[in-house]
């Protein structure tokens, strides 16, 4: 099967392409997107494959896809502007925001709760989907819920209820949901194609998410699990609380109007992969782009600074190092640049922006794969080659 790839590279930067293509050579992707700056120029935007099952629909330049935990990075991006404003202390106890939520009656900060250490990695009771789209009842579940550990003792991934938590903070504090203060702070201003809370005007614009079901599909790999764990690590003692209840099916619940229409700012952003690179290309510069500045460099410094790790995590194993609310390099996952930081999704898609080398770039794909991202190492690698790093 022909697969179309569209799009624009500098001059050096042929070996970006190759690696691009070669992902649908080799059968992992259907469609895809990749895009990336290098110290605010776009040096590389890539698109192509399909956007369905069927092969379609072309994948075009401004094709949306969900991006799972890619979101929670960008998220976490715009809570700093709340920081930098002085509405949000990252230093401050959860308390002072969130009376009512049991597990900061001790001293969980806002860094222990964006970094991953409220000890509300899931909930006990069953629930559904639809539960997700209930914003109270799901605060309400947090606000009495027994912390699976003790608060800001040990970090264990929130896949799922993170999003609430971070949320709920954000909307205390600016009357604002995380979807607008995302779109207000960062996606607005900065012309980036990224969405939480994706308007019903959009949903032509979306591609289907399909299964790993090409030869490079990693057996026994559950699509749609946020597994971070490395090969060979067994998963921590929380992971299918957190990662299964509930058990959100790739083909169907997130592929429907309603999750599309929520703001789920754990696991449902939309965006273009150009959408994504252009705010980290943005956080990779010290918080400005094109003239227009979100943050201070201050403030990036502040929320790629290590608070976590590396230690092994509750719900993955793996150990992990974080700062507020972005994970740092750990094993290569956000490419060669050891000072990197970003967020990987569910599948294989990544942000990421690297100061060092002001580096931001951004992947995204709608066929889900077991094993995480290695089709986005493959093109970092190739990216850092041509601006002379080693990979």
């Amino acid at each position: 099967m022909e697969f179309p790839v569209h799009g624009s590279i500098a001059p050096g930067f042929d070996p970006v392409r190759e690696a691009f293509e070669a992902g649908f050579r080799d059968d992992v992707e259907l469609g895809a997107g990749f895009c990336a700056l290098v110290d605010g120029e776009v040096v590389v935007e890539l698109w192509g494959g399909f956007r369905d099952a069927g092969a379609k629909r072309p994948w075009a330049e401004d094709t949306l896809v969900n991006v799972y935990s890619t979101t929670k990075g960008l998220a976490a991006a715009a809570i700093a502007t709340l920081v930098e404003e002085g509405a949000l202390d990252y230093r401050a106890p959860v308390r002072d925001y969130w009376p009512e939520l049991r597990a900061a009656a001790g001293g969980l900060t806002v860094t222990g709760l964006l970094s991953h250490q409220a000890g509300l990695a899931g909930l006990v009771e069953p629930l559904r989907v639809a539960d997700l789209y209930d914003w109270r009842g799901m605060c309400r579940r947090l606000e009495a819920a027994e912390p699976l550990w003790p608060p800001g003792s040990a970090p264990g991934y929130h896949a799922v209820t993170w999003g609430f938590l971070a949320g709920e903070l954000v909307r205390r504090v600016s009357g604002m949901t995380l979807g607008a203060l995302l779109d207000r702070r960062l996606a607005r201003p900065l012309g980036a194609d990224v969405h939480l809370g994706l308007p019903d005007a959009e949903h032509a614009r979306v591609a289907d998410l399909v299964g790993p079901n090409r030869a490079r599909a990693v057996p026994g790999q559950a699509a749609g699990r946020d597994a971070k764990s490395e090969p060979g690590i067994a998963p921590g003692p929380w992971h299918r609380l957190a990662m299964e209840n509930p058990l959100i099916r790739p083909f169907g619940d997130a592929c429907s109007p309603a999750w599309r229409r929520a703001e789920l700012a754990a696991s449902n952003g939309h965006a273009t992969a150009r959408g994504i690179a252009t705010i980290y290309g943005a956080l990779a510069r010290g918080g400005s782009l094109n003239g227009v500045r979100v943050l201070e460099p201050d403030t990036v410094e502040a929320l790629r600074t290590e608070v976590v790790g590396p230690v092994p995590d509750l719900v993955l194993g793996s150990p992990m190092r974080r700062g507020r609310g972005v994970n740092l390099n750990t094993a290569g996952e956000l490419g060669p640049g050891s000072g990197a930081f970003g967020h990987t999704g569910t599948g294989g898609s990544l942000g990421m922006a690297d100061p060092d080398r002001r580096i931001g770039a951004g992947f995204v794909m709608n066929q889900l794969r077991g094993g995480g991202g290695r089709p986005a190492r493959r093109l970092l690698d190739a990216l850092y080659r041509c601006l002379g790093e080693t990979a």
